[in-house]
C-alpha cells in the first residue's frame, strides 16, 4: 500500500534549539522503507545510543513477528500453515485485525490474503484473475471464518490448521501498528516530543523550532511521477495543533495495472473481490487516538470511495480528514474536514 506524507521541521535544525533541548534522529530502513524517529532526549532517560539501539531492536522484532515479506517472520511461517510460538505483537496484532473488520463490516478484511495475491498486490505476483476464480476465492477466505482471537494449543503454539490455515495481511494497518508501538516505548522513557515517521506519521509535542510538527499532503501523482491531474508538489501543509496524533494518506494512484485500457486500482473491496472504481485519488487521516486508527481509516475511506469517506470522517470528533478527488475535467478537487486545515507551502 502506498502512502505518502512528507514531515515537515518549518526550516527548523537541530542545533537551533534551546540549551537545554537535545533533539536527534534515528533513521535506517525498515518494513520496505525508510524510517525517521526525530526526537527530544530532554527529560528522557534514554541517551542517544540507547535511543538508537532500542528503537531498532524494537523494529527488528517488528519485522521479524509481523513483516509478510519476511520469509522467517512469525506471520509468514504461520501464512505457510506451520505452527508459531506466538509473540505478545502477534496476538495483539490479529486481534486489532479482527476489531477493525467488525467495525468496518467488512471493508477491511485481514484474511484476505488470497484475494490480494491473485490481484497482484500481496506478498505473491499475479494477474487478472477470472470471475470464476474470485467466486471462489470469496468463499474460502476472510475474517469472518476466523475467531475473534487465535486459539492457543496445550503446547503454546497457534496451529493454523486449527482455524482453516487462513493467510493473514496486514499491510492496512501495520505501519501504524509500528508508529504507536515506538511512540509509546519513547512516552514511556519520558519522551515528550516526538515525530515517528514509518511511512506513516506520530507525532506528539514540538519540533526543534518550538512548534508544532508539520506535514506535508502530497499531490496526488502516477507512477511515472505525472500528476494525475496535470500539476505536481504538495497539495498544502497541515500543522498539528500540539496535540499527539497519527497522520495516514492512502491513496490508489501509485499501485495500479493496466488492461484493455481500464487501470486496476491497488485498493481492493474484500466485499465484492474487486479493485475499487471511484474517483477518490487519495484519503489523508488525522487520529488524535493512534497511527493504527488513522492507517485502518485512510485504507477504509480508500475502499468506500469520497460520498462514504466523508461521512465516516465526520462522524468522528476525534479525526479529521483530507480527502483528493479527480473530476470528470481532470482536475482535482480537495475536501477537508472542518479541522483540517491545510496552508499553502
Amino acid at each position: 500500500m502506498q502512502k505518502i506524507l512528507l514531515p515537515l521541521l518549518l526550516a527548523a535544525v537541530i542545533s537551533g534549539c534551546t540549551a537545554q533541548d537535545h533533539y536527534i534522529q534515528i533513521s535506517g530502513h525498515a518494513q520496505g522503507g525508510v524510517y525517521a524517529v526525530k526526537l527530544n532526549l530532554k527529560g528522557s532517560d534514554l541517551d542517544p545510543q540507547a535511543a538508537k539501539d532500542s528503537v531498532e531492536s524494537l523494529l527488528h522484532r517488528i519485522d521479524s513477528t509481523l513483516s509478510g515479506y519476511n520469509r522467517s517472520s512469525q506471520l509468514s511461517r504461520f501464512n505457510e500453515g506451520r505452527p508459531v510460538l506466538p509473540d505478545s505483537l502477534f496476538l495483539d496484532m490479529y486481534a486489532q485485525a479482527y476489531s477493525w473488520w467488525k467495525r468496518s463490516e467488512g471493508a477491511l478484511d485481514f484474511a484476505a490474503g488470497p484475494l490480494y495475491d491473485a490481484w497482484g498486490f500481496g506478498f505473491r505476483e499475479s494477474r487478472f484473475p477470472s470471475d470464476e476464480a474470485i467466486r471462489g476465492i470469496l468463499g474460502s477466505c476472510g475474517m469472518r471464518l476466523l475467531p475473534p482471537a487465535l486459539p492457543i494449543s496445550d503446547d503454546g503454539l497457534v496451529h493454523p490448521d486449527a482455524i482453516g490455515n487462513p493467510s493473514l495481511n496486514y499491510n492496512a494497518i501495520a505501519q501504524g501498528y509500528s508508529c504507536d508501538l515506538i511512540a509509546a516505548f519513547l512516552r514511556r522513557h519520558g519522551v515528550k516530543d516526538m515525530l515517528v515517521d514509518i511511512g506513516e506519521i506520530w507525532c506528539e509535542g514540538l519540533n526543534p523550532s518550538r512548534r508544532p510538527w508539520s506535514v506535508g499532503v502530497d499531490r496526488p501523482e502516477d507512477r511515472e511521477g505525472e500528476s494525475v491531474a496535470g500539476d505536481r508538489g504538495l497539495s498544502g501543509i497541515w500543522s498539528t495543533d500540539g496535540r499527539p496524533c497519527g497522520v495516514v494518506t492512502s491513496g490508489n494512484y501509485r499501485k495500479f495495472y493496466i488492461r484493455d485500457g481500464r487501470k486496476y486500482a491497488h485498493t481492493i473491496d474484500p466485499r465484492s473481490g474487486y479493485p475499487v472504481s471511484h474517483n477518490l485519488l487519495s484519503a489523508t487521516i488525522v487520529s488524535f487516538r493512534s497511527a493504527t486508527e488513522a492507517d485502518a481509516l485512510a485504507t477504509w475511506c480508500m475502499v468506500e470511495g469520497e460520498e462514504k469517506a466523508k461521512a465516516l470522517i465526520l462522524s468522528d470528533g476525534a479525526i479529521e480528514g483530507c480527502l483528493i478527488s479527480g473530476s470528470e475535467n481532470g482536475e482535482m478537487e480537495v475536501w477537508t474536514s472542518p479541522g483540517f486545515v491545510i496552508s499553502n507551502r
